[in-house]
């Protein structure tokens, strides 16, 4: 029973990561069309120095990703596992 918990409470917090990064990509759409704009508005001749804010955003954006999507899907850690890395550092200890 404990180990459905668990499953479940891994489940939860992986949709909460997922529908996180799905609000950031909005944030992100949003926030490069706004300075977009402001460099158009301000000064269109001169260089795009929007390219940085979406860059920077890019980054966080791919690594909220792979937290949330990527390929290494992270164990379950169960109270067997917390209770087998207690009994190992009880021996070592």
């Amino acid at each position: 029973m404990s180990e459905e918990k668990d499953l479940r409470d891994f489940a939860r917090k992986r949709l909460k990561k997922q529908q996180e990064f799905k609000q950031y990509l909005g944030v992100w759409v949003g926030v490069s069309i706004l300075t977009s704009g402001i460099w158009y508005l301000t000064s269109p001749e001169s260089y795009f120095w929007p390219i940085w804010v979406m860059f920077g955003m890019g980054v966080g954006a791919l690594f909220a990703g792979i937290d949330a999507y990527g390929p290494g899907v992270k164990k379950v850690i169960t109270e067997s596992d917390v209770d087998a890395e207690v009994e190992r550092l009880r021996r070592k200890g």
